[in-house]
């Protein structure tokens, strides 16, 4: 009686931590790779510290916030992550809900397309970002072929403001519009064939009941996709740097990203406060995403 009353409280016992332990892996990975990382990083914003001597941190307060906001760079590089943000995601959506629509149909070979889809996700950003590079070249690259072959001059994408901030967007469009596609097609799937049968005896042509129909029962999704979206495009880093190779982002800064004015202060100037700084303005950034997207489902929900 005794042995299996130790064996009862033994069960019991692992019965209550056994989950713990399980789970506890994901909590270690993320406190020494995602948790300290963050609070070190907001710790090392409020000092002056050098990439030369990382342990040697002299106290500056809000020094180098008050610093990065006077600096007309870091508002230049802002500026252009909002631009290739919003010249990347509106099209991209509204070609991996056109595709997604396409897709949705029975088609012959629904699966092949499905797979190309996710092929440019698949490939490298630095394959990606270096094949897009000589398209784009400016003497010798098939964009400007293509456009002399209309009457159209050269065009030296690098080096023009909007011309090289197009050139990156199209970049991130090729390679996200198929994940977003799957996306997109995945919640066209969930809508009930009832909503469509009973619009198309009301006498709703397809596209009609694209509208009426798809796009409200897709809104959770496409919100979802807009905030990742727009995450990823604030977080903007390979493409850019890849393009012209420099972390400047140009002879004029034109397509310096946020992520590669953090680059440029850490390990070129060795600010690491600053760049710690500019670490943390995009994180709050991100909050503030993160937030408004709380808020409008929320809303969304109260809607329904």
């Amino acid at each position: 009686m005794r042995r299996a009353a130790r064996r009862s409280r033994r069960y019991q016992r692992d019965a209550r931590w056994s989950p713990y332990a399980f789970i506890s892996p994901f909590f270690l990975f993320f406190a020494a790779f995602g948790l300290f990382p963050l609070l070190y990083t907001g710790w090392a914003s409020l000092h002056k510290v050098s990439l030369h001597n990382p342990t040697q941190m002299e106290w500056a307060g809000l020094h180098n916030y008050s610093r990065l906001f006077e600096d007309e760079f870091f508002w230049k590089a802002l500026q252009n992550t909002l631009t290739i943000g919003i010249i990347s995601t509106v099209p991209q959506l509204l070609m991996a809900l056109g595709l997604a629509h396409l897709l949705n149909y029975r088609l012959r070979g629904s699966m092949f397309f499905r797979v190309a889809m996710l092929t440019p996700y698949a490939t490298s950003v630095a394959a990606a970002t270096l094949v897009f590079a000589m398209l784009y070249g400016r003497d010798y690259g098939m964009i400007n072929w293509a456009l002399g072959s209309v009457g159209i001059d050269n065009i030296d994408w690098e080096n023009g403001t909007w011309s090289s901030q197009i050139a990156i967007s199209t970049i991130v469009i090729w390679r996200w519009t198929g994940y977003n596609t799957l996306i997109y097609l995945a919640a066209m799937q969930a809508v009930p064939n009832d909503l469509y049968e009973s619009a198309a005896l009301d006498g709703a042509t397809r596209w009609q009941q694209f509208i009426h129909v798809t796009i409200p029962s897709l809104r959770p999704t496409i919100l979802f996709t807009v905030v990742v979206s727009t995450i990823g495009a604030t977080q903007l880093f390979g493409e850019p740097l890849l393009f012209g190779g420099t972390q400047t982002g140009g002879a004029s800064h034109q397509y310096q990203t946020l992520g590669l004015y953090l680059y440029e202060q850490g390990w070129f100037n060795f600010h690491l406060g600053r760049a710690s700084a500019i670490a943390w303005t995009m994180f709050l950034i991100l909050v503030v995403i993160g937030l408004v997207n709380w808020l409008i489902a929320r809303r969304l929900q109260k809607s329904h």
